[in-house]
């Protein structure tokens, strides 16, 4: 098993920055990628970033050079830099683990981010 713990969502103004953390503990494989999703209400998950463990990064096109995907692998940690927050933003972020070449997937609980004036 594996336990991801998430941090760092919030209310934030149009334009504004945040940053999330995933740090991940438990019975963590060599290979595998992390990241997010997000949901917004009446709407379907979508992709926000992956991180494998060789430091590939793939973003979903809608955030697509407005946030960056890093990873501190000593401490199994992914963050998220979300700059230039828009209203299209908002929703619940989740941070997902999923082991290479498996079905074996895990995700957190989710943090809610808001992006309102």
């Amino acid at each position: 098993q594996v336990q991801l713990v998430e941090s760092g969502g919030g209310l934030v103004q149009p334009g504004g920055s945040l940053r999330l953390s995933c740090a991940a503990s438990g019975n963590i494989a060599d290979n595998y990628v992390m990241g997010w999703y997000r949901q917004a209400p009446g709407k379907q998950r979508e992709l926000v970033g992956l991180i494998s463990s060789g430091g590939f990064i793939n973003y979903g096109d809608s955030v697509k050079g407005r946030f960056t995907l890093s990873r501190d692998n000593a401490k199994n940690t992914v963050y998220l830099q979300m700059n230039s927050l828009q209203s299209e933003d908002t929703a619940v972020y989740s941070c997902h683990h999923a082991v290479v070449d498996t079905d074996i997937k895990y995700w957190g609980k989710g943090t809610l981010v808001t992006v309102s004036s």
